[in-house]
């Protein structure tokens, strides 16, 4: 079987080269499979990328939902299911993703993916204490992001998961960033924290939070990281930005991971990112006792295969809170 490509093209435009999210896929690979639950695959997409990834070497996929729904998606999709076990449930989503959930409690499967139901219907079922996945962290997700020009991947976090986060939350959803950021690779990640303004203004809370994070990684309660904020988008990505500011520092201009104040503000800005400067993601949930495949329905079947890849390095890594 020839080698599986990342570079995507989106209707007659050329293909473009996605070689971070391409490295993944080859580190990933060198891993080889590993079990994952797939909650409610009952369309083309999530059963597409799930075979894909399978085909790959990445994963061996447990479907779980209604036996019929699967087999007549496939059949429309001209999929063999080959090499995937069924796990017939209800034909309900949130029967299919506490089934998923329960063979990952059960080291069954050892990640979680998305189907064709709701995030929330799949992560209810994930934090369910009696999915047994909780961790000591707060639950958070990482997109890692293939930007066409810019030299490394870029990770960002949390767009996704939680709406507020507290200053406690923040200090999670940078771990789990960090963590990951290890898993693939980057030794010692720079973490940008980002806010409106690049100074400390009581006004906007997400600067306070930013400077309390920076002193706790200075005492050890944030790890294996460089972290500076706050930082404006600006200068927190463009090292030019940053010395027009005058400011001096470790991660200014040259971030591998973006903290975003809230889900608002970096639900948009990685929204931009894709459909205004062609980036491609991965992403996974992180700080549960799996990583967690969440993809969106928009997101194109090479995404899903990369965040596939994700999950296999995070688990490899011993990237899984314990209970």
């Amino acid at each position: 079987m020839p080698p599986l490509s990342l570079a995507v093209a989106a209707d007659d435009a050329p293909a473009t080269h996605r070689p971070h999210l391409q490295h993944l896929l080859d580190q990933a690979k060198a891993q080889g499979p590993i079990p994952v639950a797939v909650a409610y695959p009952c369309d083309a997409g999530s059963l597409q990328a799930a075979m894909q990834a399978a085909q790959a070497g990445l994963i061996t996929p447990l479907l779980v939902g209604p036996e019929a729904r699967i087999r007549a998606a496939a059949q429309s999709a001209g999929l063999d299911l080959a090499g995937a076990s069924i796990h017939s449930t209800a034909d309900d989503p949130r029967a299919a993703a506490g089934q998923a959930a329960a063979l990952c409690g059960s080291g069954q499967a050892r990640a979680l993916m998305k189907g064709s139901l709701h995030s929330d219907e799949l992560l209810g079922a994930a934090v369910a204490r009696e999915a047994g996945l909780r961790g000591s962290r707060r639950a958070s997700h990482v997109f890692v992001m293939d930007l066409p020009g810019f030299e490394r991947p870029l990770l960002m976090t949390d767009c996704v998961v939680n709406i507020f986060p507290t200053l406690m939350d923040k200090r999670d959803i940078a771990q789990n960033a960090i963590d990951l950021a290890h898993a693939i690779g980057i030794a010692r990640p720079r973490v940008a924290v980002l806010s409106a303004v690049e100074t400390v203004n009581p006004a906007i809370p997400g600067t306070i939070d930013a400077a309390a994070l920076c002193k706790m990684a200075d005492r050890g309660q944030i790890s294996g990281a460089i972290l500076d904020g706050p930082l404006a988008y600006d200068n927190a990505i463009s090292l030019r930005s940053a010395h027009h500011k005058g400011i001096v520092s470790d991660v200014a201009g040259q971030p591998d991971v973006l903290l975003v104040p809230s889900l608002e503000a970096g639900n948009m800005i990685y929204k931009q990112l894709v459909y205004m400067a062609d980036a491609e993601c991965a992403g996974l949930v992180l700080g549960m006792r799996v990583p967690i495949v969440l993809t969106s329905r928009s997101d194109s079947v090479a995404s899903r295969i990369a965040s596939c890849a994700l999950a296999v390095l995070a688990d490899a890594a011993g990237g899984k809170e314990q209970p």
